[in-house]
């Protein structure tokens, strides 16, 4: 494997730090209730969370970068920022969010935005020629990555996705809907509005 500082940083600390934050995060929410509080619709906003920085996750690990796949990680970077925003408009109206949880929440952000930014310094001419610069012409082809990532690596990084990610958040979804008898908001969240 190639010993590009960028790579190492992304292999390991961006994703470590990452899955860290993410069950950091899970951890805050059960201190809170969040089953009892702002209940399972909560638990699906964070899914969707983590589905939204999973797609780029998946393409840095698996995919050739090129004008496409940069463009998709900027999309899904934006689609994840407009989550959170969602999930913290909804949330704070119904479950404290201490001075920790929201620490966290720094690093959930900034940690895809870090990946971004060195997956684009990795592979600068073509995140110029998606914006028209460069001597570059765009490339728009979906191939796999060559040579690809050590397979120890790819199966670790989605192990510990699994892991510190996918299960908690799915623990946390039945969690929610078990306090409620299958509501996705408890009833003591529950407004004229919803």
């Amino acid at each position: 494997m190639e010993q590009d500082p960028t790579l190492l940083v992304l292999m390991y600390f961006v994703v470590p730090v990452w899955l860290m934050a993410g069950f950091a995060d899970w951890l805050c929410h059960r201190a809170t209730n969040i089953e009892t509080t702002s209940g399972a619709k909560e638990s699906v906003l964070h899914l969707l969370l983590f589905a939204e920085v999973a797609g780029p996750f998946l393409a840095a690990l698996l995919l050739d970068i090129n004008a496409l796949v940069l463009a998709f990680m900027i999309v899904m970077f934006f689609v994840h920022e407009a989550t959170t925003l969602w999930d913290l408009s909804y949330a704070v109206n119904l479950r404290e969010i201490p001075p920790i949880e929201q620490h966290v929440h720094s690093y959930l952000e900034m940690m895809p935005l870090m990946g971004v930014l060195l997956v684009a310094a990795r592979h600068w001419p073509q995140f110029l020629a998606l914006f028209g610069f460069g001597d570059e012409a765009p490339r728009f082809d979906i191939a796999l990555k060559a040579p690809p990532l050590p397979l120890a690596y790819i199966v670790s990084a989605l192990v510990a996705a699994l892991l510190f990610a996918v299960l908690p958040y799915t623990e946390e979804l039945w969690r929610g809907l078990r306090a409620n008898n299958g509501r996705f908001v408890p009833r003591a969240a529950r407004s004229p509005a919803q």
